[in-house]
């Protein structure tokens, strides 16, 4: 496997980085796309197809690769993979249950290897306002291929406009879907985590009221209020839907529990004034237990770093994917970056990622789960 990566702020730049990155004989058939909203995706495509390029992408909330960071911009991981070790495979859900999409995806990667590895995309935003249940999705999967399958990857974003997200191949796209580049394990290996750093604070409380991704009480007390009163705000702070969850809702996310497996980082996205409830990025059954969180120390990049050190060991790679969440941008600063070019440098290889609603990816314990304000990362390596 080779692997660049190229940038861009329009499709006239990446076509004529593209045009740049093959000069020295260099012929990619796969790239991996992140990009605002406010690009021209259908643009990107044409230019990458043009080329005989596949392509796996999703809309962002802000793009980087190695050295560079930007927003309402395109970054593209470019690879020359064998097309024997890879296949795109794509769901628009439509009108079906997200389990019945996951269980026909999971199908179709048996179909092509036995031992199939995901680089997921998936929208999170959806039209009735709901979120895409991630952990649904990943559960779903796994019940076909095995817990042991690999699955790495990101919720789409919409630069925090919270208008729609989206995820595309060549001829194809859907605001409510996923799309995967599906790699034979046997042939790629992968070596990756997700890490978040959230220091859990105080007490367990218990989720006393919830329907879907609405939570009404908290230990029998308005939700809404009850959040507030944690951060030592009052109800005038739920006066704007986007300031509510920039300002509040990424920074202090709760971790609710489960069981033998590390907790489910869940965001409060916004709320529901008249009922007084929390709405989260995912669904928080009634009864769950968790507790508030904090954002992580300023030795985070350090950690990150350390971690990606201690996994890689003598091993190399050929390529490094991040998907970092939206809120470590808002909750880190600068940090984000560093922490996402620090694990370029361990890895010292083509990168590219992007800050997305929600992440998927291998936990600390071994476990592939979905998660949130989380920062995970996958190195590639032909075999």
């Amino acid at each position: 496997m080779k692997a660049k990566s190229i940038k861009g702020k329009s499709t006239e730049a990446i076509e004529a980085a593209l045009a740049s990155s093959m000069t020295d004989g260099f012929k990619p058939n796969l790239a991996i796309v992140f990009l605002s909203i406010k690009q021209d995706r259908q643009g990107i495509v044409d230019v990458l197809q043009s080329k005989g390029i596949d392509v796996l992408g999703a809309t962002s909330s802000g793009e980087f690769i190695d050295g560079h960071q930007d927003e309402e911009s395109i970054a593209i991981l470019l690879l020359d993979l064998s097309p024997k070790h890879y296949t795109i495979l794509f769901e628009d859900i439509g009108d079906r249950v997200l389990q019945d999409a996951a269980t026909q995806m999971a199908r179709d990667a048996l179909q092509k290897f036995s031992n199939p590895a995901f680089i997921l995309c998936t929208t999170s935003l959806m039209e009735d306002g709901g979120i895409l249940e991630g952990e649904t999705l990943i559960r779903s999967l796994e019940k076909v291929v095995g817990p042991g399958s690999n699955i790495f990857g990101g919720m789409a974003g919409d630069d925090l406009s919270f208008t729609g997200t989206y995820v595309f191949t060549n001829g194809r796209s859907t605001k409510y879907g996923m799309a995967a580049l599906l790699l034979d394990a046997d042939k790629i290996s992968l070596q990756g985590l997700a890490i978040s750093g959230w220091k859990p604070i105080g007490v367990f409380r218990t989720v006393t009221k919830s329907e879907a991704n609405l939570i009404y009480t908290i230990d029998g007390k308005p939700a809404l209020e009850m959040y507030l009163r944690f951060l030592g705000s009052d109800i005038s702070q739920a006066n704007d839907q986007l300031n509510f969850f920039e300002s509040l809702g990424r920074h202090y996310p709760f971790q609710i529990e489960r069981d033998n497996r590390e907790p489910l980082m869940c965001n409060p996205m916004g709320f529901d004034w008249e009922k007084g409830a929390l709405i989260c990025e995912s669904n928080v059954p009634q009864g769950s237990r968790f507790r508030f969180s904090m954002p992580p120390d300023f030795d985070i990049k350090d950690t990150l770093e350390a971690k990606a050190r201690e996994l890689k060991g003598d091993t190399d790679a050929d390529a490094l994917l991040i998907f970092s969440c939206v809120g470590r941008l808002a909750a880190l600063g600068p940090m984000a970056q560093q922490e996402n070019e620090a694990l370029q440098q361990v890895w010292n290889v083509p990168m590219a990622g992007f800050y997305c609603y929600g992440e998927y990816g291998r936990a600390v314990d071994g476990k592939h789960e979905f998660h949130s304000t989380t920062n995970s990362w996958v190195a590639l390596k032909e075999k």
